[in-house]
């Protein structure tokens, strides 16, 4: 153990862990513009049981929100096959819940170093100037701890995100966990409150369940049904549909914040061979009309597909809101599924002609071939997109554990989860997708899992892939840090967007590689918490200066 008495101000890339040696090089001023959420940490050595009381001398308390950071365990955390950029293979838990203080105090967890997460956020801009924020921590109204905070807030402001997020929202999830209906009052509480989360950390596209989404879903396995459209048969091949359920979700999503809407996919995944899980009301009852006994090409899934774009596609439009759909095929499809695929994209595309039809595609002789207008490529295999294509997107999810390229694995440095944003920005990318806001069951939906304490699907994926928020018992979600170092990845692309409007991209391009030894690339960037945050630095002082 550490020991006592001992405390150190930390950037927000620091994972700290309770038993390692308390950090010597300290985090004591930075910039930020006036609508930006900036976080930084308090670390302090401390006994388990011990009970200070925080005190905050500074202008900006009341943009001030404190959580005490706690470990999390990790189940799978170095994947086969994975680079070296990764924190000590002996860790098994890892700093990850941000769990907010009450009453200004904190009792400190584990024996050794504790940490806390401050956040600065506010809903109206923040005054410009230089602030200190001394904080202490005391016992018996005697200080133990103090350290002082500087941080200039810049007299400019972050422009309007006009990047495309989704992080695949899981309804049914919450429906698991927390043991309510569909479409029930408590269902409609519940999803609003995550949902106002993710919105708050850069998520402006929800996946929308037109029907039950076929994702990550063993083959004749079932997800909970959460089928926003209803569907009744009234003849032979014949259906009428009902939006009143998708009417309510997208109400409550623009409300929120939400400005695009991901349809669930037409196709099951890894290949377009099956429709997705459809139920309707035959006869006055509900049954399952189609699912995996339902092969994609079937004359009965085509003939009700034309009825159900035709249907949707007078709704979309009577909302006004065509520009602002995303529809999707199948997710990931792989050369040796090329003909399977081929078939369904034409379905799709000769019902919803239009619209926006978007996928997860990885493999470029693919996308060659004419079948998906937007591909959305893995981070590790975008680089034969570049340039390539008349809009550039991009993901990562599991399988993206090498080449150095971005992610949000707990077993990951900070640093490698928030460069992402310095990417986004140099190859103008103008979407990111990920299909882990709120996954909490086992791999393939095999069964419930408690994200507190299984954070791999069960061994399938690397902790931290599958979800970014906790479930809290009274129906709220509690972040995750890694939720937070991601939005400042996007924050540091609006900053950048907001330097080029004044200086123009070449400039900017130029201070961003100011350091680096070789042009960034979403392989290639110094790995170093020092230069991404000093490089931050560099943007604030030219927005600054050319204000």
């Amino acid at each position: 153990m550490n020991e006592k008495n001992q405390s150190i101000l930390l950037s927000s890339l620091k994972k700290v862990f309770p038993n390692d040696p308390l950090p010597s090089e300290a985090f004591s001023a930075f910039s930020m513009l006036k609508n930006e959420k900036s976080s930084f940490q308090f670390a302090f050595t401390a006994e388990k049981g011990e009970t200070f009381k925080i005190a905050l001398d500074t202008d900006l308390k009341s943009a001030i929100h404190i959580s005490a950071v706690e470990l999390i365990p990790a189940g799978l955390t170095i994947p086969r096959g994975a680079d070296d950029y990764y924190l000590p293979k002996d860790k098994k838990e890892f700093p990850e819940l941000l769990v907010p203080l009450e009453n200004e105090t904190v009792t400190a967890k584990y024996d050794g170093i504790n940490t806390l997460w401050f956040e600065i956020t506010s809903e109206e801009p923040l005054p410009a100037g230089e602030h200190r924020i001394a904080i202490s921590l005391l016992k018996e109204q005697e200080v133990v701890f103090s350290e002082t905070m500087t941080v200039e807030v810049i007299d400019a402001l972050l422009p309007k995100q006009d990047f495309i997020f989704t992080n695949w929202f899981h309804t049914d999830c919450l429906m698991s966990y927390y043991g309510f209906e569909a479409f029930s009052e408590e269902y409609w509480r519940v999803t609003e409150n995550f949902l106002r989360r993710a919105v708050e950390y850069g998520m402006n596209c929800v996946l929308t369940p037109l029907f039950t989404p076929p994702l990550d879903t063993k083959i004749g396995g079932e997800r909970p049904t959460v089928q926003l459209v209803d569907v009744t048969v009234t003849g032979k091949n014949e259906y009428r549909f009902a939006f009143e359920n998708l009417d309510r979700w997208i109400q409550m999503c623009e409300k929120l914040g939400i400005e695009y809407f991901e349809m669930s996919h037409l196709f099951t995944q890894w290949g377009a061979k099956h429709a997705p899980k459809i139920v309707a009301k035959v006869n006055g009852n509900e049954e399952k009309i189609f699912g995996w006994k339902t092969r994609a090409n079937s004359k009965k899934y085509k003939i009700f597909l034309a009825q159900f774009a035709k249907a949707l596609t007078s709704y979309i439009d009577e909302k006004g809101i065509r520009e602002r759909c995303l529809l999707h095929v199948s997710d990931e499809p792989s050369g040796a599924m090329i003909r399977g695929y081929k078939k369904a994209s034409k379905i799709v595309h000769d019902n919803f002609k239009g619209f926006k039809i978007i996928d997860a595609l990885s493999d470029f002789k693919i996308y060659q071939k004419g079948l998906i207008e937007t591909p959305i490529p893995a981070n590790d295999h975008v680089d034969a997109f570049i340039g390539n294509v008349p809009e550039l997107w991009t993901y990562y999810c599991c399988s993206q554990s090498s080449e150095y390229v971005s992610n949000r694995f707990f077993s990951m440095p900070s640093q490698r989860n928030r460069v992402l944003g310095y990417q986004l920005y140099k190859f103008d990318v103008k979407g990111f997708l990920h299909w882990g806001y709120n996954f909490y069951y086992l791999q393939f939906s095999k069964g419930l899992i408690d994200p507190y304490k299984v954070t791999d699907a069960g061994g399938g994926f690397s902790s931290g892939d599958a979800f970014v928020v906790y479930p809290k018992q009274d129906g709220t979600p509690l972040d995750s840090l890694r939720l937070h170092v991601f939005y400042d990845a996007f924050q540091d692309k609006m900053a950048l967007e907001l330097l080029e409007s004044k200086i123009g991209k070449e400039k900017t391009l130029a201070i961003l590689e100011a350091d680096t030894k070789e042009p960034l690339t979403f392989s290639a960037y110094p790995r170093s918490d020092t230069w991404q945050l000093e490089t931050r630095e560099k943007i604030n002082a030219a927005i600054k200066e050319n204000h």
